[in-house]
Order: C-alpha cells, then sequence, then structure tokens
C-alpha cells in the first residue's frame, strides 16, 4: 500500500473518530436513569423508557468499540504496520478496508474466527 492509498484511509478513519464522537456526545442523555414523569404517564411507560434506555446504552457500548478499533487502526498507520494483517502479517484487500477501514484481520483470520463460533 502506498502513502497516498494510507494518508487516504487515514482521513477516513479520522472522519469516522470525530462522526462518533460527536453522536456520543449527542446520545449520552439518552442512557442517564429513567424516572417516571407522572404528568406523561399516558403517553410514555415506563416499561418504553427502560427499554428505549437499554437500546441507548447498547448503541453506546457499539459506538465505544468502533471508537476502540478506529483509535488501533489509526495506531497501526503510525506504526508503519496499518493495511497488514495481525494475526498473519498479510496484506488485507483495499476493497476489505474500503468497506472497513478499521478491520485488523484480512478475510482469511476473519473467516477462520467466525468458523470457532459455529456449532
Amino acid at each position: 500500500m502506498d502513502g497516498a492509498e494510507t494518508a487516504r484511509f487515514e482521513h477516513l478513519l479520522l472522519a469516522r473518530r470525530e462522526a462518533l464522537m460527536s453522536v456520543a456526545e449527542m446520545a449520552q442523555q439518552g442512557t442517564d436513569t429513567v424516572t417516571l414523569d407522572q404528568t406523561r404517564v399516558g403517553r410514555l411507560s415506563r416499561m418504553d423508557a427502560l427499554q428505549q434506555q437499554a437500546m441507548s446504552q447498547e448503541n453506546s457500548r457499539r459506538r465505544a468499540l468502533e471508537l476502540k478499533r478506529t483509535g488501533q487502526a489509526l495506531s497501526r498507520i503510525k506504526e508503519g504496520e496499518y493495511g497488514y494483517c495481525v494475526e498473519c502479517g498479510e496484506a488485507i484487500a483495499p476493497n476489505r478496508l474500503q468497506i472497513d477501514p478499521a478491520t485488523p484481520l484480512c478475510i482469511e483470520c476473519a473467516s477462520r474466527g467466525e468458523q470457532k463460533y459455529q456449532p
């Protein structure tokens, strides 16, 4: 992978990190403790509020995981290891990186990992 490609992926990763951080800031209020507003009992039940809170917390967990993956990919760029599988060391296909610039695994290693969890 040449320097121009790496710079393009770095730009994509930085934009992704910025977007995730922006959404995380806006979504923080959705994970706050649920309180029952007596004036809105007919419009929004406590169970609905709890379900919304749980969904918000799961989205927050996923954002945190994606931020971590993005940070790790940016670290690999700085170390000169970006674009290579962290398990086998082979080059990751550019099309795979285009779909998910934060992916740490080549398609073969990712497939092997998925097969471990299938019955």
